[in-house]
This record gives structure tokens, sequence and C-alpha cells, in this order.
């Protein structure tokens, strides 16, 4: 327990660079910075908060320290326990020996680039303040000198010693200092607090732009700098949606934060009021939003619901009129699209379908894949809405051909989460690691964010949803009717359908599409 005790890192503190342990995360390169002003730390804990390196979509928001606490809504910082910390240059040589993962370097290389800006800095500020002092001591022994001179003098001419004061001695030598002080436009000085946080987070964000520019591909950061950086304009149309689920409630919070005009409406009024307090605006009725938006998108369940939302009482189909725009991402099959776009049209509405592909964290993250099919005008109409809920958009042509490709996307999706689950519980079965085997396929082609996520859940026995199991099982049901449609086989996604319809006979369908697992274990 002394050993223990010993090795806290107590005398960490502001600025700081560290190693902080995030979970069943390996240490991570950060640096302790000033939290949120709206972000309270979390009670009877003694803790730093932690802004980490080359993190894009990659670590998770630390939820386990205060569970109530809502933790700010990124993968790049969270609050991390003292004794979850490590002082960053005395433990380098054995973190890197330990961690060879590529996003791990890339962290690693973007503290090195952070320090070597900050020599730079300093050894700027060090000529600086030399050149100064050399310039202070010429001016000084130039004043000495004319004062010893005039000191002769007066003496020469009989004239009394005059006693300078050293008040008078003080004016004399800020005056200079506060001409330059005046008429610079920052203040001299120990610079603020944060500021060089603000420098880490420019440097790490100006270097993933040209990551973007070379690969296409787009990170957490690199989005979130894109709006803050206003490149993202909202349109002036006023937005209504429906559907405040897992995916939903993410998308509008996006929505609201890129600054539109959104009018919600939710089966369960009680999920609105959150987004109220953002600055929403509240739909009675599905009809009320569509007859008093311009675009408004739907983010439901399953066909019935995508159905009964457009068709029931009081429904979205009551609302259109000529001009009125209506976007349907919810999973669905390509005839309930279609038949959906049918009587939206009918009306003189115009239509979108509009799929996304991700989970309740990339909701959230504002990084989700849209899938869209229909009006071509109407898909660029919502430009700057997918610019704030995703990460990319494709428009794949006619109304159905979205759908079809999400589910195809699912069933690969789907698939892969059965055959992981069937792996682990190979593993336990003969006597090996679950933990070696995920280790070993981390370091292999399968690697990949998804597959750790899911492993961690089943090891852990977290299966908390991020993607419900009822809703994957769905997708399963109807990609295989797709294939029956065009007289396709899909061996490996019926054979997945029945595991997870086991999963669900054992009452898993509120849970994770990683509880799967519990399948093969019953």
């Amino acid at each position: 327990m002394a050993a223990a005790a010993a090795a806290v890192p107590v005398n960490l503190r502001l600025g700081d660079l560290v190693w902080g342990k995030l979970g069943r995360y390996p240490p991570w390169p950060g640096k302790i910075v000033n939290p949120p002003k709206d972000l309270k730390k979390p009670r009877g804990k003694k803790c730093f908060f932690v802004k980490f390196f080359g993190t894009e979509d990659h670590l998770p928001v630390l939820e386990e320290l205060e569970p109530k606490l809502h933790q700010p809504r990124t993968r790049e910082s969270a609050w991390i326990k003292v004794e979850q910390l490590k002082p960053y240059h005395a433990h380098k040589e054995e973190m890197i020996k330990i961690n060879k993962g590529k996003r791990f370097q890339q962290a690693v290389d973007a503290v090195e680039e952070f320090l070597k800006k900050g020599k730079g800095k300093d050894q700027a500020s060090h000529n600086s303040t030399e050149e100064k002092n050399r310039r202070n001591s010429s001016e000084e022994r130039g004043k000495q000198s004319v004062g010893e001179e005039k000191h002769k003098a007066n003496l020469s001419e009989g004239k009394p010693k005059k006693r300078v004061s050293s008040v008078s001695s003080e004016r004399g030598s800020k005056s200079p200092l506060k001409r330059t002080y005046e008429q610079s436009p920052r203040k001299r000085g120990r610079p603020p607090k944060d500021e060089k946080p603000a420098v880490c987070y420019q440097a790490i964000t100006k270097k993933l732009k040209v990551c973007e520019e070379e690969t296409g591909s787009t990170s957490i950061q690199a989005a979130d700098s894109t709006a803050i950086n206003g490149s993202i304009t909202p349109t002036d149309k006023k937005i209504g949606f429906l559907g405040l689920g897992l995916m939903g409630s993410g998308i509008v919070s996006n929505l609201l934060k890129m600054g539109h005009t959104v009018t919600v409406w939710n089966r369960t009024a009680e999920k609105c009021d959150l987004f109220i307090q953002e600055g929403a605006r509240l739909g009675r009725t599905p009809a009320e939003v569509v007859s008093t938006c311009d675009i408004t998108f739907a983010c439901v369940s399953d066909p019935k619901a995508a159905k009964d939302l457009v068709l029931g009482p009081s429904g979205v189909l009551q609302g259109i009129r000529p001009g009125k725009c209506y976007v349907d991402m919810s999973t669905v099959d390509a005839d309930t699209v279609t038949e959906l776009a049918q009587v939206i049209v009918s009306r003189g509405g115009r239509f979108l379908e509009a799929p996304v592909s991700g989970n309740q964290q990339l909701s959230n993250d504002g990084m989700l894949v849209i899938l869209a099919a229909g009006d071509r005008g109407l898909y660029e109409d919502c430009s700057s809405c997918f610019q704030a809920m995703g990460k990319t958009s494709f428009f794949l042509g006619e109304v159905g051909n979205a759908a079809k490709m999400m589910l195809i996307v699912n069933m690969v999706q789907g698939s892969f989460m059965a055959t992981i689950a069937e792996g682990l519980t190979l593993a336990q079965v003969t006597g090996q690691s679950q933990q070696t085997l995920l280790d070993i396929l981390n370091q292999g082609q399968l690697a990949s964010i998804f597959l750790d996520q899911k492993c961690q859940n089943i090891l852990q026995g977290n299966f908390k949803p991020d993607f419900y199991l009822k809703y994957i099982q769905k997708d399963l049901r109807l990609a295989i009717a797709l294939g029956d449609s065009v007289n396709h086989p899909t061996p490996m996604a019926a054979a997945a359908n029945e595991v997870y319809k086991r999963a669900k006979a054992l009452d898993q369908s509120d849970n994770d599409m990683s509880a799967v697992y519990r399948a093969y274990i019953h």
C-alpha cells in the first residue's frame, strides 16, 4: 500500500504534460488544462482535466468517474483521476515500448511538435530578453556616464550635490516600458493560463487539416475546427426534426450547435425538453412541424414507425403542401421509402431519403456517414445540415438506392458482430484468453475502433446501447428480404440473423448489439 501511494504524482499541476489512463485504453499523452467554465469537477475525487493529443475519433468520453455528471461531448478531453496520471517525460520510453499503434504514434508526434514549437518560442523569448538586457545595460551605462559628467561639472562649479530619490529613479526607469506597453497590442508579462493549450490545439488542428486534404479523411478535431472557423454557414431555412432517439438526439444537438433554427417533435414529449433549453422550438404534432418548417427531417425505428409518422393522424402528410421538403433518415426497406416518396410528391412536396451509418457516439460527435437519394436539389439544400451532423455524405441517385445500400452496410456490420462474439466464446471454451485474442486482432488487419469497442463491451459485460440489438436484427431481416427479392443468396446474414433472434429471446433487444454474445453462452 505504501509503495502504491508513493507512486501517485501528487506534484502535478496545470500545464504539465502527462500520460493519462482512460479506462480500457492504454496510457495516452495529454496536457493538464483548465476545464470549461460550465464543467464541474467530480465530487470526492482528486483529478485533473486533461486534453489529449491526436485523439481523432479514438478515445471515449470518460463516464465512469461520475456517471451523473455531464461530461463534454468530445473525445479529446476528460477528467482523469490523479492515480491514473504519470509525468510525460519520466515515462515516455516505457509507454512507447508498450504501445506501437499508428494513432498512438501520431499522438506522440503531436506532443513532440508541440514541445518543439514551445522550445522555439522559449528561445525566441530568451534571445529577445537578452537583447533587451543588453540595450538596457548600454542605456544604463550611458546614463551613468552622463550622470558622472554632470556630477563633476556641479562640483567644479561649486553647486551642492543633489540626491535623486529612489521613487523618481523608478519612475524614470519605468517610463520607457510604459510607452512600450501602451503601444503593444498585447500585455506583457505571464501569458494567460490556458494560452498554451490553445496553441497546442491549433497546431494539432492544422496538422489534421493537411492530413484531410491529402487523404480525404475527416477527424473529430478537423470537423470541430471547421465549425469554429465558421466554414459551416447554417442555412436560413427553418428546420424541423421528428424523432429524438439515440441517433436523432445527437443530430439535433449538432444542428443547434451550428446555428440552425430547429423545431422538434417526439412521440414521448419529455425528450424535447433538453433541446428546448438549448434553443429549439417545440412542435405539437408532425403536421405542425412540417407546416411551419421549410425542411423537415425524421429519424424513427422501423418501416412501420416511418409509415405511421407520415400517414397517421396529424402526420407529416397533413402538413405537406407545394414546396415543403421531407427528409427521411430512418433505416427502412426500399419499398417503404418509395411509397413515402410517392405520397409526399403527390401533395407537391419534395422528398429525400438520407439514412445514416453510425452509432450514438458518432451521432453525438457529428461524425455520421449520410447516404442520400431522391431530389438532388433538396440534397444540396441540406448541405449545411449534413455538414453539421456528419463527416461525409453520398448521393446515390433515385429513391430506394440509399435504403438498399444502408441495409447492405448494416448486414455486413451485423454479421461481423456475430462473428466477433462467436470467436470470443470459442476462445473461452477452448481455454484461450479472450483478452489475448483481442490484442492479436487489434494488431492485425481486422483492427478497428468497432472491433475494439465491441470486444471491450463483451469483456467488461457492459452492454449499454450504442446501437440497439433489436435494430440490427431488423436490418438483417430486411437485408435478407432484399436478397430474396433479386434471388441472391445471403447465407451469412441468415445465420447471423438467427443468432440475434436467439439473443432477443433472451431479453437482449434493448441492449447494445454486442449483447449477441449472450446468445452463444446460454
